[in-house]
């Protein structure tokens, strides 16, 4: 498996690829803005993208989703209970931040526990709602994607339209927490860390904060 994530956007969201050293398919997560350097990360990996996967639908994850839509041809997933944010200005966020962004609906919509196939990589679904009502954390490998639900140190906010601490609480530690404490968390913003780290020293974890 090839996984390489970076910053893009104004906000520094974290986009990832996710690519099959076999066939040569890759899938794109969060391509939050600069879709030039998603697509030279893909070429420089030999890698075709054939789906873009959306951990939730707030407008630093998905600014870049037409320009690369159109750029690869990729199916755009993205949880059920997060596909009117893709439509609907209001609820990506976009329209308070003047960037407007709407977009056509999505090609397939996740559930929890659902199985992504990037040609030989199974990347599973795990719904973490919280920070949005569809939320999702992708295990890929040893992996955790954790999207906006937890950060090194910290976790996903909460009160934005749809967001609930104690959901999103509740997500980490009954669905994430779970894993192996060496599993490795990849978020949706800042540096990556690890299940053992988070469940030691992250204050809204322990009780802290």
């Amino acid at each position: 498996m090839i996984l390489e994530g970076f910053p893009v956007g104004a906000l520094e969201a974290n986009c990832y690829v996710i690519g099959c050293k076999e066939t040569r398919e890759a899938a794109v997560v969060d391509p939050g803005g600069d879709v030039e350097r998603i697509l030279r990360a893909l070429q420089k990996h030999g890698l075709n993208c054939r789906q873009i996967i959306l951990t939730h639908g707030h407008a630093d994850h998905i600014g870049g989703l037409g320009k690369l839509q159109e750029a690869t041809g990729a199916q755009v997933l993205i949880h059920a209970e997060d596909a009117k944010m893709l439509t609907n200005p209001g609820k990506n966020l976009s329209l308070f931040t003047g960037s407007y962004l709407k977009f056509k609906a999505a090609d397939r919509l996740l559930q929890d526990g659902d199985v992504i196939q990037i040609g030989k990589v199974s990347v599973k679904v795990i719904h973490t709602p919280g920070h949005t009502p569809g939320g999702i954390t992708l295990e890929a490998g040893n992996s955790l994607l954790t999207g906006d639900t937890l950060f090194a140190g910290s976790v996903g906010r909460s009160d934005f339209p749809g967001g609930n601490h104690r959901q999103l609480i509740n997500s980490i530690k009954e669905k994430l927490l779970v894993y192996p404490p060496e599993t490795k968390v990849l978020p949706g913003h800042g540096p990556a860390s690890t299940i053992g780290e988070e469940s030691k020293y992250n204050p809204f974890l322990t009780g802290e904060w």
